[in-house]
């Protein structure tokens, strides 16, 4: 039986990764990427030449059965999302759940931790985060508001990602229900482009960074970090 390693990738800068990751990505016989173009740009720059192949949340079951009958011929495969660690508001967890469930047989499952946005804006927070909710990516479209009440009644710090489309409704929304619920402003973390070139972490109530943000070019992800 083969192994499924679970492989954190840089979020940005490419400098950023382990030196167990290059061994492990150098030595498996596959390479699972959530999308191969990305992922040759890490490969490249290491002058790592595994072969690759497309996996992610909407491949279909035929190629999950595949990759497992591969991991069966006793395989060694890697699982790696375009960044961070899989799994975490990633692809991945649909392999990982069907393994466990008894598909996978004896089929080893080992993290090869390393860099994740969620970490990364912990830690710069300034925040108590001895405890804290990660809330993924609000709903687009229904249970916004719901989303966002769980957010500010929360006892704890609550990070949560966000677009570049949608940062400044999400502030403007914190906006809204700081004056229905009679709140006192708090004092938001967001973080733009987190380790890369445009890399910019804004401090403030959510007014305060709104009006940072509508004057300059809003590109890039963005992690949130809220204390009630």
């Amino acid at each position: 039986m083969g192994t499924l390693y679970i492989v954190a990738t840089p979020i940005g800068n490419l400098e950023d990764i382990t030196k167990r990751a290059l061994r492990i990505l150098s030595e498996v016989d596959l390479i699972l990427c959530e999308d191969t173009r990305n992922t040759k740009v890490l490969l490249d720059h290491y002058q790592i030449k595994v072969p690759t192949l497309s996996y992610h949340q909407h491949s279909e079951l035929k190629k999950t059965e595949e990759i497992i009958s591969f991991l069966r011929e006793g395989k060694n495969i890697a699982l790696v999302s375009d960044a961070g660690t899989p799994g975490i508001s990633d692809p991945g967890n649909q392999l990982v759940e069907l393994l466990i469930s008894g598909l996978g047989d004896n089929i080893k499952i080992t993290p090869i931790p390393g860099p994740s946005a969620l970490t990364a804006i912990a830690s710069i927070s300034g925040f108590p985060t001895d405890r804290f909710l990660f809330l993924g990516f609000p709903p687009v479209k229904k249970r916004r508001s719901r989303f966002f009440e769980e957010v500010i009644n929360s006892k704890y710090p609550v990070i949560f990602y966000e677009s570049p489309y949608r940062i400044l409704k999400t502030l403007n929304e914190f906006n809204s229900l700081y004056t229905r619920y009679k709140i006192q402003d708090t004092i938001i973390v967001v973080c733009r482009e987190l380790t890369k070139k445009f890399e910019k972490i804004y401090r403030g109530t959510a007014a305060e960074i709104i009006k940072s943000l509508e004057k300059e070019k809003i590109r890039g992800e963005f992690a949130v970090i809220v204390k009630k």
